[in-house]
């Protein structure tokens, strides 16, 4: 893989959940070595700290948890992101899932400016396809897929101005999904592939396909990266857990298929929790498929400190 210029990114948000914990995700991507293994693959790494919210005065909801705040988190995001990724390959340290309602509206526009269709790969146990109207635990975190394809109800947060396109959309492992967002995307463009599909057919082909379209529409691939996407056996450190993920090989395989394909430009890591984790070891878990992504491969990988 060809030396890329990487900008590290602190997003120590914690406002999608009730569950705290995820606000010291960046600084255990950090302490994890992120750094130091993307920089000895030859690429040029920047680590330009913690992104902050805009100011915000929260209120009182009686069913969303602190949107106010996530609205602000998603207005500072979306700055960041769309100026960032002018430049370089950001990637993102949540920090929970929600943080990809302010990062995808970012690189959606800045791909806009370019003249180039967006294209997002997600990689978890859910579809994260509600609206405010819709989730019923009020959690924000399970609404950026909602909000960035444009679909009605986001008062209050910034306008989505270029929706990613259903068909520009594939979700990898699935395995939870309520009944109101099976029912919206059964009526969509968008792949989704859940873990039975995967059980049955593997994982390289569905991708494959995807990456294959994005070549076609020469578009930019976004790629978030929930820590749920992994079966929680071998990544513990979330508070979403569902069992039957991907395994730590299905997984590798993802990235290195997403790097030979050259065509990632921008990276969310989320959800890692690191007050639930075991002596790091979902820290070091998700430093090693980042390194994955870009360019590691089997032989380069060290032994495992644990």
């Amino acid at each position: 893989m060809e030396a890329r210029t990487i900008d590290l990114i602190g997003v120590p948000m914690d406002s999608g959940k009730r569950r705290q914990g995820c606000l010291m995700g960046p600084d255990a991507l950090r302490t994890a070595g992120l750094h130091r293994a993307l920089a000895d693959l030859g690429h040029t790494v920047s680590d330009h700290g913690n992104v902050s919210p805009a100011p915000f005065t929260e209120e009182a909801d009686g069913r969303l948890h602190a949107p106010q705040e996530t609205i602000a988190w998603t207005h500072a995001l979306s700055d960041v992101a769309q100026s960032a990724s002018a430049t370089s390959v950001p990637i993102f340290m949540g920090g929970d899932h929600a943080l990809a309602l302010g990062t995808v509206r970012g690189v959606a526009n800045a791909a806009a400016q370019r003249g180039r269709p967006l294209f997002v790969l997600w990689l978890d146990a859910h579809t994260d396809y509600h609206t405010p109207a819709t989730t019923a635990s009020g959690n924000l975190h399970g609404t950026p897929m909602g909000y960035v394809t444009g679909r009605p109800g986001f008062d209050g947060f910034p306008e989505i101005t270029h929706p990613v396109q259903h068909e520009h959309i594939a979700m990898l492992g699935l395995r939870s999904v309520d009944a109101e967002e099976r029912a919206a995307l059964e009526q969509s463009d968008v792949t989704y592939v859940d873990m039975r599909q995967i059980d049955e057919h593997g994982i390289a082909k569905p991708l494959a396909a995807f990456l294959d379209r994005v070549t076609r529409a020469n578009g930019l691939l976004h790629v978030s990266l929930d820590v749920d996407f992994l079966d929680p056996s071998v990544a513990p450190a979330v508070g979403t857990t569902v069992p039957g993920g991907a395994t730590i090989r299905e997984a590798h395989l993802v990235m290195e298929m997403i790097c030979d394909s050259g065509l990632m430009t921008s990276l969310d890591i989320v959800e890692l929790n690191p007050f639930l984790d075991e002596r790091g070891r979902t820290a070091q878990l998700m430093v090693d498929l980042v390194a994955s992504a870009f360019g590691r491969r089997i032989f380069d990988r060290p032994t495992r400190a644990y």
